[in-house]
């Protein structure tokens, strides 16, 4: 891969998930403690727009990117329309027209995950080997972004966090005009007779035959009603145990992903897809029962371990899923398998573990501004714990279908 090539797909990861992580993740305070007043449901239905953008995504894909329009250009335009609606949305007041907007933007904005996917393994040979070294800058485009809310100090003042839509509405405005000079990545089925299934995204469906694919998607959209809570109310929980600068800190989880991204070919070497799949939903497991037992005295040390677990949750979970995906369903339908992977991750299973996390917070409420933290984390422990059990008993190896080579 030419340097110049793998500059761009590089810079293509760092400002997509820059722009999600501005404002993704203080969103939970900002709603709770700053102007719009929102409850622990409200805050679970607005994170779970992105659940419902991510269940349209394959749609958007199947249809557009992998049969009419070259996936950097239908890139661009998400990204300069998303701009406009995060500049309105920091302006809104109310809950109602907030949730509104950002349920459009999230519509918009879901299908660059899939088509970002789809863009890097276009341009390289071997994914196990190289996806993870391109893949990492989306995760310290996330960490620049949490870098950037600690040193200004806006989680101080929640109702400043607004300004954060600003800044990734100016961000995405730039990235938009950038795609349209990304690698050329042109529709894999331009002029050839499909079917409407086809079309539609449908066809990446035929990847689910496989009974251990079948297992892997079932699992993933399991494993991703605890993953919720964590996106959705970390950095409240962290705020509210008083832990200074929640979201700075919180980049040390995308920092523990970038080291075990870099390590991932050694890592494919060493285990096969079962076992990589496994050891990144048990830490999920052991995420939940340190924030259970941390605090911001003695026990310290387990927030930050919490935390900096993230790195083994996401990449030996979700980075995995996506090069399995992609080797399943090979080049024909590699798009519209990214965005069907994205609707069992980011669609079905989170937007069920937002509302659940939000009700289940509701439910944990003491006082007026407080929360039963080590209730809240208990369930999520208990619930990855026994999915991983099922994963373990139904997967079978497929140890040389990731080897490295």
């Amino acid at each position: 891969m030419k340097i110049t090539t793998r500059a761009q797909l590089s810079a293509m990861m760092f400002f997509n998930f820059f722009i999600w992580g501005i404002w993704f993740v203080t969103m939970g305070t900002y709603l709770t403690k700053g102007n719009i007043g929102a409850t622990g449901g409200q805050t679970g239905l607005a994170y779970g727009t992105q659940c419902l953008g991510a269940i349209i995504a394959p749609f958007i894909v199947g249809m557009i990117a992998d049969r009419f329009f070259s996936a950097q250009k239908i890139l661009g335009i998400l990204h300069l329309a998303g701009a406009g609606l995060l500049y309105v949305i920091s302006t809104q007041s109310s809950f109602n027209s907030f949730y509104s907007l950002l349920l459009i933007y999230m519509i918009i904005y879901m299908p660059t995950l899939a088509l970002v996917n789809a863009i890097a393994l276009k341009q390289i040979s071997n994914a196990e080997k190289q996806f993870s070294g391109i893949r990492v800058w989306g995760t310290i485009g996330w960490i620049v972004a949490g870098l950037i809310i600690g040193w200004m100090a806006w989680e101080k003042d929640p109702s400043s966090l607004g300004i954060t839509y600003k800044v990734g509405a100016i961000i995405s405005a730039a990235f938009g005009l950038f795609c349209f000079f990304l690698p050329n990545t042109p529709p894999p089925k331009a002029g050839q007779n499909v079917s409407i299934s086809e079309v539609l995204g449908f066809d990446a469906f035929k990847i689910l035959k496989n009974k251990n694919y079948l297992i892997f998607f079932i699992a993933s959209i399991l494993i991703c009603i605890p993953l919720a809570f964590y996106y959705g109310q970390a950095n409240q929980f962290l705020n509210e145990v008083g832990m200074e600068s929640a979201a700075a800190k919180m980049t040390l989880g995308q920092m523990s992903e970038t080291l075990f991204l870099f390590l991932m070919p050694l890592f494919f070497a060493r285990f096969g897809t079962k076992q990589m799949l496994l050891i990144g939903m048990i830490a999920w497991v052991l995420r939940y029962f340190l924030f259970s037992y941390g605090d911001t005295g003695s026990g310290l040390w387990m927030l930050y371990a919490g935390i900096i677990l993230h790195g083994i949750c996401y990449d030996f979970f979700f980075v995995t899923g996506q090069i399995y995906t992609d080797n399943i369903a090979g080049p024909r339908v590699r798009s519209a398998a990214q965005g069907l992977i994205t609707l069992a991750t980011y669609g079905l299973g989170m937007y069920i573990g937002f509302y659940v996390a939000g009700l289940y917070v509701d439910k944990n409420q003491v006082g007026e501004t407080m929360h039963d933290w080590k209730t809240i984390w208990l369930f999520p422990a208990l619930f990855a714990a026994g999915v991983a059990l099922m994963f373990l008993v139904l997967f079978k190896n497929e140890r040389n279908k990731l080897k490295a080579v």
